[in-house]
């Protein structure tokens, strides 16, 4: 019986894919629009969009089992940037900082 190929992890897969080209695109664009001052590149439709989709991809990937961070260590995003993001995600969601650390303690995550 021949051996089967192992399988790749869900990251190293979508490295490569036209997907990330165009999310790498997209992220440079938007990168450049806030260093100059814009802050009306996405409506709010597709800002909304762009958010549940990548919550859910990264969810998908560390549901999958990869062991990922959402931003590079130390990089990416400042700490303002990361709790005012995180406290619009558990508004939107309609949950507190006391179920999200609940779900903390039972998941280990």
């Amino acid at each position: 019986m021949p051996a089967q190929a192992e399988a790749k992890p869900a990251s190293k897969i979508a490295n490569g894919a036209a997907g990330s080209a165009e999310a790498k695109r997209l992220a440079a664009e938007l990168e450049r629009a806030l260093a100059s001052g814009r802050r009306d590149v996405l409506s709010t439709d597709a800002l909304q969009a762009l958010m549940a989709a990548v919550c859910k991809t990264y969810a998908a990937q560390i549901e999958a089992g990869e062991q990922i961070l959402p931003l590079p260590e130390r990089g990416g995003a400042t700490a303002t940037d990361v709790m005012v993001t995180a406290s619009g995600l558990l508004k939107a969601a309609n949950l507190a900082v006391f179920e999200l650390g609940m779900w903390q303690s039972w998941t280990g995550r």
